[in-house]
């Protein structure tokens, strides 16, 4: 028996899919919501890290062996068309709190509506610590000579 090429498939276009009717179900986990909206929260300036103590332990943990879990604090309640996000963080010193929080909320709204589709019904924040850096280490760039100072 002979080998045949298959005739080629109409492939529909991805906004044209959900006009099919019986095309299929799309379930989105709680772990996905959650990995969306951590994704978004961290990229707000102003938030140092997202969990409690003992998860941001863990994580410095996974971090150090090359893994990261972009879901870590946060929580998500995925329902079949909405969902809500609980997220605990650790906000930079120095950032005004409230509007670090509006900051977040936002771009978890837009990131999760958009992303994943879902009408994101309500994001609560608790941030649990604030990150204070230490003092400046002997020997930082900022410290350090210029090359030519040395030679001379």
């Amino acid at each position: 028996m002979e080998y045949q090429n298959p005739q080629p498939v109409a492939v529909p276009d991805p906004g044209q899919a959900a006009l099919l009717p019986g095309s299929g179900r799309t379930v989105i986990s709680e772990n996905a919501v959650a990995k969306v909206a951590g994704i978004a929260a961290r990229a707000v300036p102003g938030v140092y890290s997202l969990g409690s103590g003992p998860s941001r332990a863990l994580g410095a943990f996974r971090d150090a062996v090359g893994s990261s879990d972009h879901a870590a604090g946060v929580r998500a309640e995925v329902g079949e068309t909405q969902v809500a996000v609980d997220i605990d963080l650790v906000a930079l010193y120095g950032t005004p709190l409230h509007p670090l929080a509006d900051q977040i909320r936002a771009a978890v709204y837009a990131a999760v509506e958009e992303l994943v589709g879902l009408q994101v019904i309500e994001v609560n924040i608790e941030i649990n610590d604030v990150y204070v850096p230490g003092p400046a280490k002997p020997g930082t760039a900022a410290e350090t000579r210029p090359a030519r100072e040395a030679i001379q």
